[in-house]
């Protein structure tokens, strides 16, 4: 039941030493609904989005809700580690058509699939979406030559000077790395690049915020402050982009949710010195 793909995956037979069949269901990921807090975010990390833009994002309730509402765009690009079903509804109704990229225009690239058996049926046989190696999907140097590229990535905690912890609570692992690096390199050296890492604004059923004053001890920078754009929450987006600690403390208090927002000021000063 495995679909046949196009690309980087196809190996001769000859090339095995055995081979065994067996007839399984592949693992179905179900679309996000989403919640307020999500659409919130999707809708401001979709006003960023613009027209012909190539885009990278990954799974989850947040990157649904941004592919849910960029239904009005035109001529957008994919070229991304995964491809999910909220990816395949753009293409459906021609949002997704690949026709502005540099790197196989026309074309939807990707590493992995993972979402629902229509999905799967989609990506069988079908010579418009490429599989490549993630060695090349990843490649910094192949990404950047799409030009617009947009990477959208997400974050467990950021620091108020632009610091991103992606992997880890504290010294507790939570996930890998992943390509968020990669991407976020990548389109800082595309032509007209851009990155985004979208959040909700606090954890733990809103009794901690996600914008930290700093990160906590043992979290993992991810993402460094020089390589960070923009940060969004469901209240609003901040455009770190050559800023100085001081604006990225303004700019990042902004979108925090209000209730950390004062305590986040008086660490701005006296862990920072940042006299806002």
């Amino acid at each position: 039941q495995m679909p046949r793909t196009h690309g980087d995956s196809f190996i001769h037979i000859d090339r095995f030493a055995a081979v065994y069949e067996q007839s399984a269901a592949l693992p179905i990921h179900s679309f996000a609904t989403g919640d307020a807090v999500s659409l919130a975010i999707g809708k401001n990390v979709a006003q960023l989005v613009r027209n012909g833009d190539c885009l990278q994002m990954g799974i989850g309730a947040i990157p649904d809700a941004v592919l849910s509402c960029l239904t009005e765009h035109k001529d957008l690009g994919v070229h991304t580690e995964l491809f999910s079903d909220g990816i395949l509804q753009l293409v459906e109704k021609g949002v997704i058509n690949n026709s502005k990229k540099r790197f196989y225009p026309g074309k939807l690239v990707t590493g992995f699939a993972l979402g629902s058996q229509k999905l799967y049926d989609y990506v069988d046989d079908n010579p418009a979406v490429i599989f490549m190696d993630i060695e090349q999907v990843n490649d910094t140097a192949i990404i950047r030559k799409n030009p617009n590229v947009m990477a959208i990535n997400s974050a467990l905690q950021v620091d108020l000077s632009g610091q991103v912890c992606a992997d880890s609570i504290g010294t507790k692992i939570y996930s890998g790395v992943g390509g968020q690096m990669d991407f976020i390199r990548g389109a800082g050296l595309s032509e007209g690049g851009r990155s985004v890492i979208a959040l909700p604004s606090t954890a733990a059923g809103g009794t901690l915020s996600r914008i930290a004053s700093v990160l906590s001890p043992g979290a993992g920078v991810v993402t460094t402050r020089a390589h960070v754009h923009y940060i969004v929450t469901e209240y609003g987006a901040a455009n770190l982009r050559g800023r100085s600690l001081r604006e990225r403390a303004q700019a990042l208090i902004a979108i925090a949710h209000p209730d950390f927002r004062e305590q986040l000021s008086r660490d701005a000063f006296e862990v920072w010195g940042l006299n806002l």
